[in-house]
């Protein structure tokens, strides 16, 4: 964030947004600072510590300072919330920027979500739009993406389910995802090492039932894991090209439909998915937006937090490429399902930085 950006004038444009959204029917809401850790541990696991900011209390136990909003306004509406709802708020995230120390830690955030079960394909467009609408008078260039397809892609590979599920969690990890659909796939060698560990016998000589800090069943469940993957055939090279396409896919929404159909041929996993996009597409066009110029990126969304599941979105400054995204949002329903405890509700939502918008142009 630019240092000459006053935080007044920070927080005046995230109440003139927060104003906006409240005009589309959204509920203002707040949701505490400091968040329990458990909650975002069993979601992102330990990863998450290197993003965001622990603490303790001595009430609540090991705390984060709050790294988004919508895990909390999605466990506040499973737990109390009516349906349909909207909802909007405005506040700080603080997010460590190891790789980047250029950018703030600490930043404002104004958000819309939507909770409706009707017509998801229609509250992913009423986001989407209302999005669109707000940052038209600063010219931003949209992508989108869509992460079911890809989820939908790899839940369709021919390997076992450890692969799969292996591939699935490193998703928002595309170095991480790309190393191991090398290696599931033939195209890179095991790790060094790794051969030897699975044919010896790492216990021989020893007495102890711990080794480090894992338990003799730990280990011998970890070393069958690795005598089952080097005996697993390599997902076929057919798989991964069109996996490959996928990712690489670079269209606008109206040319992309006809190219995931020609791949959904071939690729029938991602049938379901391909039919939810076009559903979208209809939805965008009846909402006013161009699809005909709105960008679709077939990775877009694979470094942002790991709940969105299906439409991704972001917007940006053209003329700032030194700027991170205006705008992001997405489809998370997968998430009401973690934290629903039993219930579940299809949600879609996004935020937008104020500091960056007033940086890419300023408010109309």
């Amino acid at each position: 964030m630019p240092d000459t950006l006053a935080k007044a004038q920070v927080r005046a444009e995230a109440a003139r947004l927060l104003a906006l959204f409240e005009g589309q029917g959204a509920q203002v809401v707040e949701t505490p600072i400091l968040q329990p850790a458990e909650t975002l541990l069993d979601l992102y696991g330990e990863d998450i510590r290197a993003r965001a900011y622990v603490t303790s209390d001595p009430m609540m136990g090991e705390a984060m300072l709050r790294p988004d909003f919508t895990v909390p306004v999605v466990q506040m509406h499973m737990a109390e919330g009516a349906e349909p709802a909207r909802y909007t708020y405005a506040g700080e995230v603080f997010r460590k920027q190891e790789d980047d120390p250029h950018r703030a830690p600490e930043y404002m955030q104004v958000g819309y979500e939507v909770f409706d079960r009707a017509n998801p394909a229609a509250s992913d467009a009423e986001v989407f739009s209302v999005f669109s609408d707000i940052l038209a008078p600063q010219g931003l260039r949209a992508a989108t993406g869509d992460l079911g397809i890809l989820l939908a892609a790899v839940r369709g590979l021919t390997t076992t389910e450890r692969r799969r599920n292996a591939l699935l969690r490193h998703l928002w990890r595309p170095r991480r995802f790309r190393a191991l659909l090398d290696r599931f796939s033939g195209r890179a060698q095991n790790p060094e090492g790794r051969k030897a560990l699975a044919a010896g016998d790492p216990f021989e000589g020893m007495d102890a039932p711990v080794i480090g800090l894992r338990s003799r069943d730990e280990i011998e469940e970890r070393i069958a894991a690795l005598r089952e993957d080097m005996t697993t055939p390599p997902i076929p090279e057919s798989e991964v090209a069109l996996l490959n396409d996928l990712l690489s896919m670079r269209e606008t929404m109206t040319n992309v439909c006809e190219n995931l159909r020609d791949l959904a041929v071939d690729m029938p996993s991602i049938m379901g998915a391909v039919e939810r996009f076009s559903a979208r597409c209809k939805a965008l066009e009846a909402r006013g937006v161009d699809v005909e110029n709105l960008d679709f990126e077939g990775s877009f969304g694979r470094t942002t937090l790991e709940y969105y599941d299906g439409f991704v979105f972001g917007f940006y400054a053209a003329s700032r490429p030194d700027l991170p995204p205006v705008a992001t949002g997405g489809r998370y329903d997968a998430l009401t399902r973690v934290l629903g405890r039993g219930s579940e509700i299809p949600a879609v939502g996004g935020v937008i930085r104020p500091e960056l918008l007033l940086a890419a142009g300023g408010a109309a």
